[in-house]
C-alpha cells in the first residue's frame, strides 16, 4: 500500500503495509534515523515525534492513521539550528550516553508550547520518557531555565 506522509514539511510517498510502525517507516524508508527504537511498546519514549503538535510514540503508531497528518522529527524541529530546547539540554549538559535524548527533546518541546512554565510535578506527568543514564536532574534544571527565560 502507499502511504502519503508528510514529514518535516516534505511529502513523501511510501510503499509499506498500513499498520507499520512509524517508526520503521522514519528510520528505513525516510533514512531519518534522529528517531531511536527503545523499547517497542511506547514506554521508554526514545521514539517521540509529533504529529500536528503532539508528542506520540512512533514504535506503536500505524503508520496509516498518520497519513494526512504533519509529522516532525527531531531533524525537523532543528533544521534552522538548534531549538531552545537544544540550547538549554547544551548549557545544562543533560545528556550523558545520549540515546534517549532525541525523544526527551521531542517530548519537552512538546510540554513546553502548551505549557511554558510547568512544575516539577506536571514536567514529571507529561514527559514519561526514559533515561537510563539518570539525567532527570538536568533535564528539570533545563526546563525551569527555559521557563525563567519566558
Amino acid at each position: 500500500m502507499t502511504v502519503r506522509l508528510s514529514v518535516n514539511g516534505e511529502t513523501h510517498d511510501v510503499d509499506v503495509e498500513d499498520d507499520a510502525p512509524l517508526l520503521w517507516v522514519i528510520r528505513d524508508e525516510l533514512k531519518l534515523t534522529g528517531t531511536k527504537f527503545g523499547c517497542g511498546i511506547a514506554q521508554c519514549g526514545a521514539c517521540t515525534v509529533h504529529v500536528d503538535g503532539q508528542a506520540i510514540r512512533s514504535c506503536i503508531t500505524p503508520v496509516a492513521s498518520v497519513a494526512g497528518k504533519k509529522i516532525t522529527t527531531i531533524e525537523g524541529i532543528s533544521a534552522g539550528g538548534p531549538t531552545p530546547v537544544q540550547e538549554a539540554w547544551i548549557e545544562h549538559q543533560v545528556p550523558q550516553c545520549g540515546y534517549c535524548q532525541s525523544g526527551m527533546i521531542m517530548a519537552v518541546t512538546a510540554l513546553l508550547k502548551t505549557n511554558p512554565s510547568p512544575t516539577d510535578e506536571e514536567l514529571a506527568a507529561s514527559v514519561t520518557n526514559i533515561c537510563r543514564c539518570g539525567t532527570y536532574p538536568r533535564i528539570r534544571e533545563a526546563v525551569r531555565a527555559l521557563a525563567a527565560k519566558g
